[in-house]
């Protein structure tokens, strides 16, 4: 079932792709930040996540000016997707990512969180637990049909210490990409 609103989340140490941002090896609490983070399960090769790219990037940045942590984990199986491979991930923040890219090669913490698809997003408070999860918006493959910007709603409230207006919505995505 994974985690949900009101849950305490579970630690990870992944490798990270992104040299610009981060350490190599980066654990949950390097991640947070003082007001909390925005865990982002995502990969290279989905049109969801491909079309969300730049709305990642700038909620990576609204994140930031908030004093929220941002972070994207890849937990894809590369060999059935060569696209989400550790080096592909590299040469993806090579074109400007701007938050730090984790690879889960394990699978366990999507496994652990309950990640369902590429997309979802999690937010946390700064204790650690689980405020809102689910999508980014009711929108993912075209920016201009959002009507619903739910995690945006959830980090403008989590900012300005509120609880989200929503907790949880479902993403909206591919599946994560399982080993068989």
């Amino acid at each position: 079932m994974g985690l949900e609103p009101g849950d305490q989340s579970i630690d990870f140490e992944l490798l990270n792709a992104n040299a610009n941002a981060g350490s190599k090896k980066m654990n949950l609490e390097e991640c947070m930040g003082e007001n909390g983070l925005v865990v982002v399960f995502e990969c290279n090769h989905c049109p969801y996540v491909v079309a969300s790219f730049a709305r990642l990037d700038h909620m990576a940045n609204v994140c930031r000016d908030f004093g929220i942590g941002f972070v994207g984990i890849n937990s894809n199986d590369s060999n059935q997707y060569p696209d989400d491979s550790f080096e592909n991930m590299q040469k993806r923040t090579e074109k400007g990512m701007n938050y730090p890219y984790l690879h889960d090669e394990s699978q366990s913490v999507a496994e652990n969180w309950g990640a369902e698809r590429t997309p979802e997003v999690y937010l946390l408070n700064n204790d650690g637990v689980v405020v809102y999860r689910g999508r980014i918006d009711n929108s993912p493959r075209d920016p201009n049909g959002v009507s619903k910007r739910d995690l945006m709603d959830a980090i403008d409230a989590h900012a300005m210490g509120e609880l989200p207006p929503v907790s949880r919505t479902k993403s909206i995505g591919c599946s994560v990409k399982w080993k068989m």
